[in-house]
């Protein structure tokens, strides 16, 4: 069931977001050569407890960290670890949700480690374009199918590949709720948009093909063919003149 948001709860949602946003500025910050991936996991937890809110992955399903940290072939829910040190040329997803006051937002942003390869720093623009291409299709009237059509077609023109198996959902008192947001479909079919509907767009898109499986730890899931993945989200509110994006610093 779809829960529709009033102005008051997508505010909650919206202060919920800001802080989500200051997190991943931080972490962009941080992602330097020679960091163990674990440190996201310790700054993202201190920064969330002087807010008091509750990092809403810890502990989701038993997911062990307050972030997921996902690099290179790691498309999505990479877990931080002290022995995973990032190097020079890498990219690193960073996926990261807060609930406070019992709302939640949920964001994602890829960046570059160092300097990278050219096909990698394409990699990121695109997938970033196809988000707010997704996001600029988020208005009243409009089918859901004509968002993710609009982030599919961007990124396949691109020469790369959407995420089938996993895909952006609603968000706010829960940090899954309906509707399920796929990254790929057609104009014209899907539920209708209505005001007051708030979601996280999220795409993910792989270098090459879009298949992936899941490692043995449960979580970790990866490209099948080793090729670089790159993840872009942001909640984002439907209102009456059009998109609002609630994780935005």
């Amino acid at each position: 069931m779809i829960i529709l948001k009033n102005e008051e709860e997508i505010k909650k949602i919206g202060d919920s977001g800001k802080i989500v946003a200051e997190v991943l500025a931080k972490m962009k910050e941080m992602a330097q050569p020679g960091l163990a991936t674990i440190r996201f996991d310790e700054e993202a937890r201190r920064i969330t407890k002087g807010y008091g809110a509750r990092a809403a992955f810890l502990d989701y399903h038993g997911y062990p960290s307050s972030i997921c940290v996902s690099v290179n072939e790691v498309v999505v829910h990479g877990i931080p670890s002290r022995k995973q040190i990032l190097k020079e040329g890498d990219i690193v997803g960073l996926d990261f949700g807060i609930e406070l006051h019992g709302y939640v937002a949920d964001a994602t942003i890829s960046v570059p480690v160092g300097k990278v390869s050219e096909k990698a720093s394409r990699l990121l623009k695109t997938t970033e374009e196809s988000l707010f291409m997704g996001i600029a299709m988020a208005r009243r009237g409009n089918r859901l199918g004509d968002l993710s059509s609009a982030i599919q077609v961007h990124a396949e023109r691109s020469g790369f590949s959407i995420v089938r198996d996993f895909v952006g959902h609603g968000v706010g008192r829960q940090l899954h709720e309906d509707p399920m947001v796929p990254n790929y479909g057609k104009p014209g079919t899907g539920i209708k948009l209505e005001v007051g509907m708030v979601l996280a767009i999220e795409p993910m898109v792989n270098e090459k093909g879009y298949e992936v499986e899941v490692l043995n730890d449960d979580w970790t899931v990866v490209t099948k063919d080793k090729g670089l993945s790159a993840h872009f989200e942001h909640t984002v509110a439907i209102t009456p003149t059009g998109p609002m994006i609630l994780t935005a610093l």
